[in-house]
Parts: structure tokens; sequence; C-alpha cells
């Protein structure tokens, strides 16, 4: 990293069941791009039965980097829980979030951040590539995430308006990105996400889709 000379940054969040690191230029690396290591490696080996388990959350730049490499690509809900029932039931061993938790069943029963950051750095000795080689094979999708606050959570997958706004939006991307739409678990918000090979377009469908919710939970 600049200023430092190192190689990689490790940060753990409090309770060790997610990472995230830093390369050699200071530039985060998020749990899809390690995600996508790790399961490049383990292809390259013969060592990944079933699919990659991700998130509807995921970013696109996952799947499609993965489906360049010939790895299939299952997405699950949001939460750890769901991805390990996932990957228990299509028999594959490594899945994650965007947040970091990632989950390696080859190596551990459980997400553990400290053990998926060896793996990382492992992959890094053994391929002689940093970090920023490695995570530079994926190209992340520019995405827009807009949280709007409703009286009472709701699924707006549901209410014609907002499905309206959603099918305009998908048509304007034409097969380049994915819209997401999902009510918060734990807080009165639905959650507007839009990833889109131009961040412009992530960000003007995204709040499209936000103004129909926001009319929807005022009427």
């Amino acid at each position: 990293m600049p200023g430092v000379r190192a190689d990689a940054g490790i940060a753990l969040d409090g309770d060790g069941d997610r990472l995230v690191m830093v390369d050699e230029y200071g530039r985060i690396v998020d749990g899809d791009q390690l995600l996508y290591i790790l399961a490049v490696a383990r292809h390259r080996a013969g060592l990944l039965p079933g699919p990659v388990v991700g998130t509807v959350m995921s970013n696109l730049g996952l799947e499609l980097a993965l489906r360049d490499a010939g790895i299939p690509f299952q997405r699950a809900q949001v939460g750890d829980r769901y991805v390990l029932a996932m990957l228990r039931e299509t028999g594959g061993v490594i899945g994650g979030e965007t947040s970091g938790h990632i989950l390696t069943l080859d190596k551990t029963t459980t997400g553990d951040a400290l053990i998926a950051a060896l793996q990382v750095l492992a992959v890094m000795r053994e391929t002689g590539e940093s970090l920023a080689q490695l995570a530079g094979k994926m190209s992340r999708f520019p995405q827009t995430m807009i949280n709007v606050r409703v009286a009472k959570r709701f699924d707006p997958n549901d209410v014609p308006e907002v499905a309206a706004a959603v099918k305009s939006a998908e048509a304007r991307l034409n097969g380049e990105g994915r819209v997401v739409l999902r009510a918060s678990g734990t807080e009165p918000l639905i959650r507007v996400m839009v990833e889109a090979r131009e961040e412009a377009a992530a960000q003007s469908n995204a709040e499209e889709i936000a103004a129909a919710v926001q009319r929807v939970a005022r009427a």
C-alpha cells in the first residue's frame, strides 16, 4: 500500500466473520472480489464442486466474471444462513456476501474472516500475482442503493405502480444491468438497488424506482 510498502491490508469486523482487504494501491477489495479470487483458484485446481453461491445483492460483475471462467453461480436471499442453506442444497463449498461474509465449507463450517484472508494470501503466493492483479480480473458494475423509509413494510414487487417502474428501468438497461427491490428485515425500509454498466444509468433508474416506492408509501 502507498506509504507503508505493504502487499495487502486485512480488516475484520468485530466478531471476525467478515473480511475486507486492501490491495497494494490502497484500494478496497470487497467480498464479491474475494469470493471471485477464491472460486477461480479452486476451479483451476479442480477443487470446486457445485456452484458458487452469492446473494441477490452480489454485484453483477461477479456473476459475469464467474461465467466467463466457466463457473456456475447461484443467488440466495441476503443473509449468510441462506447462502449456507443453498450451498448445502447444491453441494457447493464456496459462497458469500458483498460485505465480506465468506463461507468456505471445505475449510471450515462457518464464516471465518481469518481463514478467508489466509486463503486469499495463499492464492497470491501460489500464483505470484498481487491482490490488485487478482481482483482486477473481475469488473464491478456501478451500483446505486436507495433506502426508502416507509410507515409499514410491504413487498414492493406486488405493487403495480412499482412493478411498472421496474419494468421501464429494465427495458432501458436492456440486459446490461439489474434491479433488486426488497423490504428490510429489520427496519421500515424498502431497499432499491440498481446496477448498470454506467454509474449515471444506475443512479437515474434507482431514483425513478425509489420515487415510485415513495408515492405508494405515502398513498
